[in-house]
């Protein structure tokens, strides 16, 4: 099957919802489908990105300020976009990315206390008019996201934030959601088969696949 242009999905959602799970079902699904997609992550993606993806979530920085994150966020994201993630859209390919640029409203505005004036200005200054088409928003009780991140064996510099931090950014994402028709939001913490589900009809709705 061929996609009939290249189309921009991202998955959001705090830590414990199960992102990573969701990416390999798409991962599975579009192969199946014999569907040419390309898979990403953020922070991180290319070479020059990833290295400041170890910067952003190493423990040597935990006294690091909200600028500094928030610039850093930006800085990775130019790499992404300009080296892979518009290449692979220009060549009219599916581009699915681990978090995107709302992260960045949800984490360093709402959890870190940043403005979403300036998270605005500078996304419109660095991406300009790059939006994705469809952001897969998973979500989860926060009682449930906690307990998943208390079962990891090693958390990173943003893991380790506390519960008010966690309950502003889900808080903010949902509020996203609400006010963006690009937003669908899955409930994640149904049945793995019923995620499934929710994600299919999702791309189903969204995607306009055509037979070769």
């Amino acid at each position: 099957m061929l996609v009939s242009k290249g189309f921009f999905i991202t998955i959001e959602g705090i830590e414990g919802v199960g992102k990573s799970t969701a990416v390999n079902f798409l991962r599975e699904d579009f192969k199946r489908k014999k569907i040419d997609a390309i898979f990403t992550r953020e922070p991180g993606g290319t070479k020059s990105a990833e290295h400041i993806r170890n910067l952003l979530l190493s423990k040597k920085l935990e006294n690091i300020s909200p600028e500094t994150e928030l610039l850093l966020m930006f800085a990775s994201r130019v790499e992404h976009v300009n080296e892979l993630i518009m290449p692979a859209l220009n060549n009219g390919k599916i581009v699915v990315s681990d978090r995107f640029y709302d992260a960045s409203y949800a984490y360093q505005g709402a959890g870190r206390g940043m403005s979403l004036d300036i998270i605005e200005s500078l996304k419109k200054w660095a991406l300009q008019d790059l939006t994705p088409d469809l952001t897969l928003l998973l979500d989860v009780p926060l009682d449930v996201s906690l307990d998943r991140i208390a079962r990891r064996k090693e958390l990173d510099r943003i893991e380790k934030e506390d519960r008010c931090f966690f309950a502003r950014v889900r808080s903010q994402y949902l509020d996203l959601a609400k006010n963006n028709k690009r937003f669908v939001v899955i409930d994640a913490g149904c049945s793995l088969e019923d995620v499934r589900l929710q994600i299919t009809k999702a791309l189903n709705e969204k995607i306009i696949l055509e037979k070769a």
